[in-house]
């Protein structure tokens, strides 16, 4: 782990595939590689999607909260392998989704993932994601490891 058990944007760039407007955690705070992690990310009135969900009422997608907590798990695990830059982690199921409360703007989303199972190219998680203390988010999904396109 970086300075002060953290691991900031530049870290994270150097391992997940995704870039802007795609990259949904800013941070890892606490990290056992292919086990658990804890992300955070820090949810600004200047995020694109805001533009049009909802103008007057802005609420982060909650697909895109999805989205972050599968990125969340998905650095875990590429930081676990001997040669991470050459896999890549693609969703392929979503169990028991439940939004239970609205992100808005100024809001701190802290995503706690772990790992299932894996067997072979196949991973399970279950994250959960918070805002302070209040459970915002949480699922179980997979993932398949797969080759990064260009390596």
């Amino acid at each position: 782990m970086g300075n002060n058990n953290t691991l900031d944007i530049n870290e994270i760039l150097r391992l997940i595939p995704h870039r802007y407007p795609f990259v949904f955690i800013d941070k890892i705070i606490d990290m056992v590689p292919g086990e658990q992690i804890t992300a955070i990310k820090n949810v600004t009135i200047n995020e694109p999607f805001f533009n049009g969900h909802f103008p007057g009422s802005p609420i982060m997608p909650g697909v895109l909260i999805l989205e972050a907590m599968c990125q969340a798990g998905c650095f875990s695990l590429l930081h676990s392998l001997e040669d991470p830059l050459k896999t890549n982690l693609h969703l392929s199921r979503v169990e028991n989704l439940k939004l239970r409360k609205p992100v808005v703007p100024g809001d701190q989303l802290k995503f706690v993932v772990r790992l299932i199972k894996r067997k072979l190219n196949a991973c399970k998680f279950h994250g959960e994601v918070f805002v302070g203390e209040d459970l915002v988010a949480e699922a179980t999904f997979m993932a398949n490891l797969t080759e990064r396109a260009g390596t």
